[in-house]
């Protein structure tokens, strides 16, 4: 689950900073400051460790209707992750598996496993506000994106830091433009999606922090859908380990059909 945990945040977070601190930078070159390749990847690797298995309760919210569900994961490194749906009834057992570049979803009722071409990568993932890129991706930002530390700021004694991702011309990718906000502490508040005319379509935004498997993460993460008024996804992290050992049949398709973990 190249995993799963807001501009208005972000800036809301800065205001406060500047009216407090005074001590809001905006950076005009990439090398001032801490290198953000190094930021984003300490981000990642706090969130998953070297393997992770987490248990999440999702909210999918409508204007008219809410589904709930509940569900665990295992990750390992940054390129491999089984996600599998617990409850309700119906959909027990429902699975999706990232392992490297190739992902496969699996449903009891066909008992089919199907691997996903890159051409449906950008669809919803199990009806929510995440996608399966959403849920594979890691370390694409660091591989296929341009990054520039564009703010510096401070929030309740901590500094924070925004970055502008840029795909490279040739990166095989769906957006125009991503923007973080990271914590010092490596933790995500933010993170925002902006098509190619640079309109911001998707905003994930951490709702709380918590200790959960001995670190500090988020706790409850808030994807939105900023075109679709009151459409977003809300996924809670209730237990977490971390660098547990994890053998390789975890991650294989006979795995992910069979229902093991």
């Amino acid at each position: 689950m190249r995993r799963l945990f807001g501009l208005v945040f972000a800036q809301a977070l800065a205001a406060t900073a500047a009216a407090e601190a005074g001590s809001v930078d905006a950076l005009g070159d990439a090398d001032a400051g801490p290198d953000p390749y190094e930021l984003i990847a300490a981000a990642i690797d706090h969130s998953r460790g070297l393997t992770s298995y987490v248990e999440m309760a999702m909210l999918v919210h409508r204007p008219d209707w809410e589904r709930r569900s509940a569900l665990v994961a295992w990750t390992r490194g940054r390129t491999d992750a089984l996600v599998r749906f617990t409850a309700p009834a119906r959909d027990a057992g429902n699975a999706t598996l990232r392992d490297d570049e190739k992902m496969w979803t699996y449903t009891p009722k066909l008992n089919r496993v199907v691997r996903l071409p890159f051409s449906l990568m950008s669809q919803s993932w199990a009806g929510s506000d995440f996608s399966y890129n959403d849920l594979s991706r890691t370390d694409d930002l660091l591989n296929f994106y341009r990054l520039n530390l564009a703010e510096v700021s401070v929030a309740e004694g901590r500094r924070l830091y925004r970055i502008e991702a840029f795909p490279h011309d040739d990166a095989p990718v769906v957006w125009g433009k991503e923007e973080w906000v990271l914590r010092e502490d490596r933790i995500l508040l933010a993170q925002t999606f902006f098509d190619q005319d640079m309109q911001a379509l998707k905003r994930l935004e951490t709702l709380d922090i918590k200790r959960l498997g001995g670190r500090l993460m988020p706790a409850r993460v808030r994807m939105s859908k900023l075109d679709e008024a009151d459409h977003y996804t809300e996924i809670e992290y209730l237990a977490a380990e971390f660098d547990l050992s994890l053998p390789d049949s975890v991650f294989t398709t006979f795995n992910l059909q069979s229902g093991g973990g």
